[in-house]
């Protein structure tokens, strides 16, 4: 049993402990279609007991961990079962309990997910930096950040923030007294890493413009929503219609219509549908894209009069 399962999967197969089968318990409240999917909500909801939640905003990178974080851990852990059998009752009396094992065993095939790529591009304040060569200094300076950080084995953002990155390469000093100047980087910490940062962001400052990253990655999906009216105004009526009937159908049976289907999957068959567009077309790009198969059940005959509109 698991309260999220895709999170903590990856971590298990580390250590070489996979389970053969899983209970979801945030799944399984979505699918339940309750009104708050979180834990303490859900044992209130179902069990009628309080969770305690002192230590829910504190910083779960400390180590070693407070013996009363431990405690607070180990009673979240304690009423899963009871949760689990609260929950598989009511998916047995809604009629999704077979919904809610293609879903699990979902999770389980799914196995660890793939690296993201130029995962630097994920630092808060990136969009406001204008050149390749801001973005290449960025790049530098995560990647002394994270190998630090991985050294320390602590969170990056308690290495370094994203803000004080960002700001570094605005800056542009020339120095490391010039950078010393710049708030957070005149902390004692920093002082003693100046080096650190200062030569990664003259590496980035440094680079062959060929080596500079481009200002965006070329993405294998549709373009922007906002765009598709003036792109392609069928494709958009397509995803108007898809749209309409899946939020109808979620409704109907009571759970979030992100969980009916994947939006992004949604997105790419009203953008790009199969030819010929027929049902048997649209359930096999559902299966392509992930979709299980009772959500095909559900969904394919209203995504075949969605991908058909003019």
């Amino acid at each position: 049993m698991l309260h999220a399962a895709n999170q903590d999967l990856p971590c298990l197969a580390e250590v070489g402990l996979v389970p053969s089968r899983v209970f979801d318990t945030e799944l399984a409240a979505r699918l339940a279609g309750l009104p708050r999917a979180g834990l303490g909500a859900v044992v209130e909801q179902l069990l009628g007991w309080s969770l305690q939640k002192g230590h829910s905003a504190a910083d779960w990178s400390t180590r070693p961990l407070p013996a009363e974080w431990l405690v607070y851990a180990a009673l979240d852990v304690e009423v899963l079962v009871d949760l689990r059998d609260a929950l598989a009752a009511v998916l047995e009396e809604q009629g999704k309990t077979e919904w809610a094992r293609q879903e699990f065993a979902a999770i389980l095939a799914a196995g660890p997910p793939a690296p993201k790529p130029d995962p630097w591009r994920r630092t808060s304040g990136v969009h406001g930096l204008r050149n390749r060569r801001q973005l290449g200094m960025l790049r530098a300076l995560w990647q002394a950040r994270d190998e630090l950080a991985r050294r320390r084995d602590v969170a990056p953002g308690r290495v370094l923030p994203d803000a004080a990155m960002v700001s570094a390469v605005q800056a542009d000093p020339r120095s490391e007294g010039a950078l010393l100047e710049l708030p957070v980087f005149r902390g004692r910490a920093n002082r003693k890493l100046v080096g650190t940062w200062f030569g990664a962001l003259a590496r980035g400052r440094q680079l062959p413009e060929s080596e500079l990253p481009l200002h965006a990655r070329t993405g294998d999906g549709p373009p922007p929503v906002n765009r598709w009216a003036d792109r392609d105004p069928a494709a958009a009526t397509r995803l108007q219609a898809a749209r309409a009937g899946l939020a109808e159908l979620a409704a109907r049976h009571t759970l979030p219509v992100e969980n009916l289907l994947s939006p992004d999957l949604v997105r790419r068959l009203a953008w790009s549908p199969p030819e010929p567009r027929t049902a048997e077309a649209v359930a096999e790009a559902l299966r392509a894209g992930g979709a299980r198969e009772w959500q095909v059940e559900l969904t394919c005959d209203l995504l075949t009069d969605a991908v058909n509109r003019a």
